[in-house]
């Protein structure tokens, strides 16, 4: 972890990066059918939760931040696409995708410029300070989840993988 003299960017993205980590770790080790089972009334399933985080991570990172256009799986008649497992996707093809956002996102964040700077989203501009603040907000709060799905699949607890 950060110490007190690591910068305000730098100790965002790294704690960031432990939760992102806890979430590739909660889905390592799981069969596919464990995985996409909806396991709380809601229809969550483990798996469903990181390929929704796939797609915070491009909305957040690479379309807001990094101004790309991009591609995502939803749509206004299907706004859950995102959480749906689709027949070709295996646990480790969705954990890839996840991996592959988060490497996008990391180096979105290395060429910030500074945390002040804004961004357009939606209806009122966003700074990098805050768009990070969320997304270890949301990455925590999904990890949380993760970590409570992979207890119901197969008893499985603990923040994650060494070091966490």
């Amino acid at each position: 972890m950060p110490d007190l003299n690591t910068p305000e960017k730098e100790t965002l993205a790294r704690y960031l990066d432990t939760y992102r980590e806890i979430i590739v770790h909660k889905a390592a080790g799981v069969d596919r059918e464990a995985a996409v089972r909806p396991m709380v009334p809601s229809g969550t399933s483990l798996l469903g939760i990181v390929k929704h985080m796939a797609y915070v991570e491009r909305w957040w990172f690479q379309a807001v931040v990094g101004q790309r256009d991009v591609v995502f799986p939803w749509s206004d008649n299907d706004p859950d696409a995102d959480w749906r497992i689709e027949d070709g996707e295996s646990v480790e093809s969705v954990v890839e995708l996840y991996q592959h956002e988060c490497t996008e996102s990391r180096a979105i964040v290395d060429g910030l410029g500074s945390l002040e700077d804004v961004f357009p989203a939606g209806d009122a501009p966003i700074s990098a300070r805050r768009v990070l603040v969320h997304m270890l907000e949301e990455t925590a709060r999904h990890a949380g989840h993760a970590d409570i799905l992979r207890e119901l699949i197969d008893g499985s607890t603990g923040w994650g993988p060494e070091g966490a």
